[in-house]
């Protein structure tokens, strides 16, 4: 911990204090929270970004999208729009937010929506001659005018919450207690050979109660890189000298499983809008080079005039184990819930 944020340490005090009241009032129901007769699933953290929402978002898509007509709603973070707006064959990552434009392109059997004021937002997509049967809420535990009837809550792994601080002096939202409200929490980023003895002694420290599950997930990188027409093996492109460029939260591991000693590696913030003198100094760096990037950054420089020599790297969440015990719990949750619609 730097010695500024030692410094903010009584405004992390007051911060922690205010969510807890609001929190409370939430909980006694003096603030209102809304419920919907569908299944709706949020997903989110106790910490501000990097903890792989949009992996796991994707994960609860492939599994649900073929027996459910499916609706992921974001907020859209950095978008140039407000207000609801429906994905459609014209929408692009200004006007979406990167994740969930990299949602439509992805999948096309799902509705795709983006809304700040998350209530609103499912009203609207219910209000559709095609409504959704389930949905999604992306990056939302902290969203609680709405009450979703099922919480998955993420903790990176080195960086799990149970050892952080309030914001400013760490990075969480709100506090640890925030966690029940969960009804699993997935440990991410993870190592993939993580040993049991090591995920017991995390379960130890986070000690969720009894009816709360918990599950271990690493990232799992393709095999193969994508540009708009062509494809490269990743062990091809391991041995070529290139450019890679990431403006995502935590871009160490997608460095380290890509450079080699003569590779340059370019870093932005999360969700960073490229100016175009940024794209012409990017593209003076590459020369002939190939470019490699993340697939949400991808989503924001394709159409530039870096495209031509563009690559983007596809990442999965994958369990370590136990991944059929964490589907079977969505899938009754989704299947109950809607029966009794």
């Amino acid at each position: 911990m730097n010695l500024l944020r030692k410094i903010l340490f009584p405004f992390a005090i007051l911060y922690g204090f205010i969510t807890s009241i609001r929190n409370y009032l939430f909980d006694i129901g003096i603030l209102k929270s809304h419920s919907f007769n569908l299944p709706i699933i949020a997903v989110g953290n106790l910490s501000v970004g990097g903890t792989g929402k949009t992996p796991q978002i994707e994960y609860l898509i492939r599994l649900l999208s073929d027996k459910y007509k499916v609706a992921a709603l974001s907020r859209g973070y950095k978008r140039q729009s407000e207000g609801f707006i429906l994905a459609n064959s014209d929408s692009n990552a200004l006007e979406l937010g990167d994740e969930p434009f990299q949602f439509y392109q992805k999948f096309k059997n799902i509705q795709v929506a983006v809304d700040a004021n998350r209530k609103n937002g499912i009203e609207q997509l219910l209000s559709h001659s095609n409504p959704p049967e389930v949905i999604l809420l992306d990056d939302a535990f902290q969203h609680r005018k709405v009450k979703a009837g099922f919480y998955i809550m993420l903790t990176a792994y080195g960086d799990l919450y149970c050892d952080d601080y309030m914001l400013p002096t760490g990075n969480l939202r709100e506090s640890r207690s925030g966690v029940k409200r969960a009804a699993i929490v997935v440990v991410t980023k993870c190592p993939s050979d993580l040993s049991k003895e090591k995920q017991n002694t995390i379960k130890k420290q986070l000690n969720l109660s009894p009816n709360q599950s918990l599950f271990f997930t690493f990232i799992a990188y393709d095999d193969v890189v994508y540009s708009n027409e062509k494809t490269i093996k990743v062990s091809v492109i391991k041995s070529r000298e290139k450019l890679l460029l990431a403006g995502i939260a935590k871009p160490e591991s997608f460095f380290a499983h890509l450079k080699q000693a003569n590779d340059e590696c370019l870093t932005f913030p999360d969700h960073h809008h490229f100016s175009e003198s940024e794209l012409q100094e990017i593209k003076k760096k590459a020369g002939d080079k190939i470019i490699v990037t993340t697939e949400k950054d991808f989503v924001r420089l394709n159409g530039s005039i870096l495209s031509e020599q563009l690559y983007y790297l596809p990442i999965k969440s994958t369990f370590l184990s136990d991944g059929d015990n964490f589907d079977e719990n969505i899938l009754n949750y989704v299947g109950s819930s809607t029966g009794n619609r």
